[in-house]
């Protein structure tokens, strides 16, 4: 490990004058993220018991006037269990059918468990198309903020019934990272059974010491995540980048231990346990572009000359539709679109476009100042993919 990171590690490492600080936080929005192992007892089912004290202190933050929204795993698991089955099945035709079975008892037991605070709730089910496609993407924002509007508490899991693996999440962690910068929340909360992230796995090394504070974006992090469990698809490596995801929207990240009394009313409240992960500016950008570069399905294709692909790669410019030779796909304004090179054939980057597919039909090959007279009225987009929002593919 360098210097730099063992000196950030022994800065940030659990002792007692750290805990006893205050964390700063300014939330109105905030987002819990609870995972299969807290949320199934290792196996055993769902753990109605620890299930009620969550809802009762999400309860206690919804009815104080915060919004709340809930990431829920454990459907897949609730339905393994339902149906008495040894482990977690690997064939995709068994995990969907699970989950449509688990996720009947999973939104129950947590509409009964907030209602009881009178809280109402509501589910919410997700696929990457959903936050892919700028349409879609619109169309949830658009449901989460009447719930939140209704003050009604949304109950957000991935569409495991009908998930393939081109566009799955892959685990929750990640979905709640991505609700996280769609929401603009003040705060990502994920609840999981570890205290938070340590210099090294406690369960094998009793000299790990927690990190209570780090960038987002600080590279040894990912150098120091273990692997996920039997149960859900996680562990800490995702946890880390989801923190990094969340950075994309300016939202801090909590990774916490789901066991700790009163944990989500603490973490709210400031106090310092966990494992916090601060963003800023600069950070907001990279994890942009990672979140960018890591998009598994494109909208469309910009077939690009040599000139803007030197620009693009070289000079870290904005894609200009006079670079562009050629539009391929169905995309709105906002989707992520590939950039590939007009003469070699290879994706260069990936960015969200700033037009249409029709509209930038119309305005490729053409120079900004034709754009009014092509498009008509007072045209103030000059580029096609802004380099803030281009990530490199080489």
């Amino acid at each position: 490990m360098a210097d730099d990171t063992e000196q950030s590690i022994d800065e940030i490492h659990d002792d007692a004058r750290f805990v006893k600080q205050k964390r700063n936080f300014d939330i109105k929005r905030v987002i819990v993220k609870i995972g299969s192992s807290l949320l199934t007892n290792n196996g055993r089912g769902l753990d109605r018991t620890a299930i009620y004290e969550w809802a009762k202190q999400i309860a206690k933050l919804h009815n104080q006037g915060m919004e709340v929204l809930l990431v829920s795993s454990g459907a897949v698991a609730e339905g393994v269990v339902r149906m008495n089955l040894e482990e977690r099945p690997k064939k995709l035709q068994a995990l969907q059918a699970c989950a449509s079975i688990g996720q009947m008892g999973l939104i129950e037991t947590w509409w009964s468990a907030l209602i009881q605070h009178g809280v109402h709730s509501a589910q919410l089910l997700l696929t990457h198309d959903d936050l892919s496609n700028r349409r879609r993407y619109l169309n949830t924002t658009g449901a989460l903020t009447q719930l939140l509007d209704w003050h009604v508490l949304p109950v957000i899991n991935e569409n495991d019934t009908i998930t393939i693996d081109e566009i799955k999440f892959g685990d929750n962690d990640t979905l709640g990272a991505m609700a996280a910068a769609m929401v603009h929340a003040d705060l990502y909360i994920i609840l999981t059974d570890q205290e938070g992230v340590f210099t090294d796995n406690p369960r094998n090394n009793p000299d790990a010491k927690m990190i209570r504070q780090e960038r987002a974006m600080a590279d040894y992090l990912f150098d120091i995540a273990g692997d996920g469990g039997k149960l859900g698809r996680g562990g800490m490596l995702t946890k880390i980048r989801a923190g990094r995801l969340a950075a994309m929207g300016g939202c801090p990240t909590v990774i916490v231990s789901g066991a700790i009394d009163d944990v989500i009313t603490r973490v709210v409240d400031g106090e310092a346990v966990g494992t916090l992960l601060t963003t800023n500016d600069t950070d907001k950008i990279i994890a942009r572009k990672q979140w960018l570069a890591a998009h598994l399905r494109m909208a469309g294709t910009l077939i690009i000359d040599a000139g803007a692909a030197r620009a693009v790669i070289e000079h870290n410019k904005s894609l200009l539709p006079v670079g562009v030779v050629e539009v391929r796909g169905d995309f709105d304004e906002g989707d992520v679109v590939e950039m590939v090179h007009q003469d070699t054939g290879e994706r260069l980057a990936v960015g969200q476009v700033n037009f249409s597919a029709p509209e930038a039909r119309r305005v490729a090959r053409e120079r900004t100042e034709q754009f009014d007279r092509i498009l008509g009225g007072s045209e103030e987009r000059v580029v096609m993919v802004h380099r803030d929002n281009l990530a490199l593919s080489i």
